[in-house]
């Protein structure tokens, strides 16, 4: 039996997977390419064969990987939203926390997940944490009495979109929450709130 660096084997199994999975993170945002098994070994400091005792294909690591941020994601968003004063500034709160969080290379797992495997679409559970993220925003929506919420948000996340191509481009975080400001604060004055940043 191999040597275990925990108290159980289900934890050394859980800090192992831990290790992988920061060492596949960094090597992500390092290069913006899917990290190999092999690389994502070596960054952790284990044997090459060890990452395949925990993902049997990149693809299985990358979809690990979508696992991994997007609860946080979810939480980021959610702190962010109850921290607005009222439903109208959850609006521009939620948008800017996702700014934020693509700008700390939170998006880049779905980017290369997508990526890996042109024309495919992201797996089903990627897509369901998808619409989680998207819950506090239509929950905000639906508050305000706005009509048809869901579509509503759609158009939202085309804007955070659309502020996200300009941080790619090279703009700065604080260039593309103006912009992107610039688009939802009309909409966050009518609703009620002051259409900035908190």
């Amino acid at each position: 039996m191999p040597r275990i660096s925990a108290a159980t084997v289900a934890e050394h199994r859980a800090a192992r997977e831990r290790a992988l999975l920061d060492a596949a993170h960094a090597i992500l945002l390092e290069t913006g390419e899917p990290p190999s098994l092999s690389d994502v070994a070596g960054r952790a400091g284990l044997a090459r064969t060890s990452a395949y005792q925990y993902f049997g294909s990149k693809r299985e690591l990358l979809q690990a990987m979508v696992r991994d941020v997007y609860p946080r994601w979810t939480e980021r968003i959610r702190a962010a939203m109850a921290a607005a004063p009222t439903d109208a500034d959850r609006i521009i709160a939620y948008a800017v926390a996702n700014l934020d969080l693509v700008d700390e290379g939170a998006h880049a797992v779905g980017s290369a997940l997508a990526a890996l495997e042109p024309g495919e679409a992201l797996d089903e559970q990627a897509a369901l944490m998808h619409r989680e993220v998207q819950g506090p925003l239509i929950a905000a929506l639906s508050a305000l009495d706005v009509e048809a919420p869901d579509e509503v948000a759609e158009l939202v996340n085309a804007v955070v979109h659309g502020a996200t191509l300009l941080l790619e481009s090279g703009k700065g975080r604080d260039v593309a929450v103006a912009r992107l400001c610039a688009v939802l604060g009309p909409l966050v004055r009518e609703l009620g709130g002051s259409g900035r940043p908190v």
